[in-house]
């Protein structure tokens, strides 16, 4: 199969190209800069240059492929619902090319709405989040193609997709841990997260592509829900720093734009995607990746989790 891939260059997109390749398939990925496109080249995939917001580009592309994955997201956060209402551009633009095609379309959602859709409890592929909420028009636009011919499907993150390289929350949560001398969590420790490992979740978006239902929702998620007081302690024993909770109305002034998701309880299965994928993670949970210490051996990071 010939797969166009948005994010090709991204953090998670990088390794759906080389799981895709790995497994036999071809990759068309798109590329804003001309590192990127030297990055695919190397990597074995054929270059569309574009911009997310190129919907010339997107539209020609995938109509030279026999699927699409998506994984682009712009995370500007001072922009973020205009950010996620070109996502759910994207999704209809491609959408379009693929109509009536039978062809398969795995777009990108998170997990962390889900502490909203399923307060209390773990949240699951069956819950939708209420469409005020940004991103979940773009869940609601891809599940929608799915009555115009499209096998459309959406792929939920967790907020940590972790591993050797990461570039995402939690190295930012350590720079900011070696700037303040302390390891931070915020309030009474009940909030939880989920993670996965980056090659597990790659291989989640390839099995959906090529067994996926139209209209499903996945969770490519390892750990259920990790309590951040517990990422806070692994973070501050490798650092050797104090761990300690902070109040909540503390928390923006630590945390910056981090605080309004590490206040969220969202613990979330992927049952239902391991019984309708066999996809089963294999990689390390997210304190073992901890600990083994490739998060700390260089300096501060730079925040990026996408291309």
């Amino acid at each position: 199969m010939r797969v166009f891939v948005t994010g090709a260059t991204g953090w998670v997109g990088s390794a759906v190209v080389r799981e895709l390749i790995d497994a036999g398939h071809s990759v068309l990925g798109l590329a804003r800069s001309e590192a990127g496109a030297q990055a695919l080249t190397v990597a074995g995939a054929a270059v569309a240059h574009g911009e997310l917001d190129d919907f010339d580009s997107l539209t020609s592309a995938a109509s030279q492929c026999d699927g699409v994955i998506h994984t682009a997201f712009k995370h500007d956060f001072a922009q973020f619902i205009e950010n996620a209402d070109l996502d759910r551009r994207v999704i209809e633009t491609i959408g379009n090319v693929l109509a009536g095609s039978g062809r398969p379309f795995i777009t990108t959602s998170g997990s962390l709405m889900l502490a909203i859709a399923a307060p209390g409890r773990v949240g699951t592929e069956r819950d939708t989040p209420p469409a005020s909420i940004p991103r979940v028009p773009s869940e609601q636009a891809t599940v929608a193609l799915a009555d115009q011919g499209v096998r459309a499907a959406v792929m939920r993150l967790p907020p940590s997709v972790h591993g050797d390289g990461d570039r995402g929350f939690v190295p930012r949560i350590i720079d900011i841990a070696r700037a303040t001398g302390v390891s931070a969590y915020i309030g009474d420790r009940a909030n939880r997260w989920p993670a996965v490992y980056r090659p597990d979740a790659a291989r989640a978006y390839r099995l959906a592509l090529e067994n996926g239902t139209a209209g499903d929702r996945y969770h490519a998620i390892g750990d259920d829900g990790i309590p951040v007081r517990v990422i806070a302690e692994a973070i501050g024993r490798r650092l050797g720093l104090p761990t300690v909770s902070i109040p909540q109305g503390d928390a923006e002034a630590h945390f910056g734009f981090l605080a309004r998701f590490l206040i969220l309880d969202a613990p979330a299965t992927s049952d239902l995607t391991r019984e309708r994928l066999g996809w089963t993670p294999t990689g390390p949970g997210l304190i073992a990746d901890l600990d083994d210490g490739n998060y700390f051996a260089g300096g501060l990071s730079k925040f990026s989790t996408s291309a």
